[in-house]
């Protein structure tokens, strides 16, 4: 009689290592990949956003600073251009 553990074992008495179907190895490599693939996209987006928003809390005082003196400086020249085409009226 045979036993399963002498089935495993080779003509030199070392184990064998168990045969795998054909293809599996190939198969279960792309199915890691697909979700190694599915979770960096994932983690990445989610630290991009958060780097993202980190800067825009960073900046948001200094673009404050920059509209408001766009804003000012259009106003201005608006009002004296406003001025300059009715020379009389002011």
């Amino acid at each position: 009689m045979v036993h399963a553990s002498e089935s495993m074992t080779t003509t030199l008495g070392k184990p064998s290592q168990p045969t795998l179907p054909e293809g599996f190895e190939e198969m279960m490599v792309h199915r890691v990949m697909q979700r190694v693939d599915v979770l960096l996209e994932k983690r990445l987006r989610e630290a991009i956003a958060h780097v993202v928003q980190e800067q825009t809390r960073s900046i948001l005082p200094r673009l404050r600073e920059e509209v408001e003196s766009v804003v000012r400086q259009s106003v201005y020249e608006a009002v004296a251009d406003e001025l300059a085409s009715h020379p009389g009226t002011a």
